[in-house]
């Protein structure tokens, strides 16, 4: 016969072990979300892997999509962008990355003069100098006037993604640059802040490959997105600079094109002119 004692200890023991059956249902759900969250990453920041395995920062070869090939901004959508200004986007190419020569103890500033509006980004010089020296090494030459920002995302995470001359998500300066401030004290809990500017790349956490794959296309984050600290936050969006974002975000996006699978913004989002500036 079992005593009273003998069946609070068996259902103690059944309690636990249903506490412990959640617990790792739980973990198991996590650790699929994660993956999810991981490939989702990949798939909007990264350049393409046959891209990279080609070395499309050079150039591969093959017939690249036109950038005015993106999805026309759905009908339906009011457009709260102006015209591009005249002019064509440079085609620049460079074999390695240049010399450090910026001073990293001061501070620098880039502004994106966009058909939406000015935005301005306050640079980490200190904790990022390899991204910024690119930049303003870039800037200077113009690399970035008259590109257009290629991808809006509006779900899961909430980006603005530029800086790809080709308009495409498989262009690059030539060179490519390392890693920097992953461990940035604003980066908690697996989340990029609204206000983060920060560098698209190829690593691919699942294969532990692709680190230091940094080029020139960099995202802009308009509302706290969930994401691995594996992307170089550089820069810090100003509060006008946000108002803008949020007005090209507000458009909403298009659909995926069916070649490059870019989801581009409703909004003409033209850089018409960047500049960098040491205060």
């Amino acid at each position: 016969m079992v005593t009273n004692d003998q069946r609070r200890r068996q259902l103690a023991r059944e309690k636990f072990a249903r506490q412990q059956q959640r617990r790792e249902s739980a973990r198991h759900k996590a650790r699929r979300r994660n993956a999810v969250i991981a490939a989702s990453v990949a798939a909007v920041l990264a350049l393409s892997g046959v891209a990279l395995a080609t070395d499309a920062f050079k150039g591969d070869g093959k017939k690249d999509t036109d950038a005015a090939a993106s999805p026309s901004p759905s009908p339906s959508v009011k457009d709260p962008c102006a015209k591009p200004a005249e002019g064509k986007v440079k085609e620049l190419s460079y074999k390695k990355e240049p010399e450090l020569s910026i001073d990293k103890s001061a501070k620098y500033a880039m502004e994106l003069d966009t058909t939406c509006g000015k935005i301005g980004i306050d640079l980490k010089a200190d904790a990022a100098p390899h991204t910024v020296n690119s930049f303003n090494f870039l800037v200077n030459k113009g690399y970035l006037d008259h590109t257009k920002c290629h991808r809006l995302t509006t779900e899961g995470i909430y980006v603005l993604q530029c800086g790809d001359p080709k308009g495409t998500g498989t262009g690059g300066p030539g060179y490519t640059i390392p890693d920097e401030n992953l461990k940035d004290k604003s980066l908690k809990g697996n989340i990029y802040p609204a206000g983060t500017v920060a560098m698209a790349n190829q690593y691919n956490a699942q294969e532990g490959k692709g680190r230091n794959t940094g080029g020139s296309q960099f995202f802009l984050v308009y509302q706290d997105s969930q994401l691995p600290p594996d992307y170089t936050p550089f820069g810090t969006i100003s509060e006008s600079g946000m108002k803008v974002l949020k007005k090209i975000a507000g458009a909403g996006a298009a659909a995926p094109d069916p070649t490059t699978g870019n989801t581009a913004p409703n909004a003409t989002a033209v850089i018409n002119k960047a500049t960098v500036r040491k205060s």
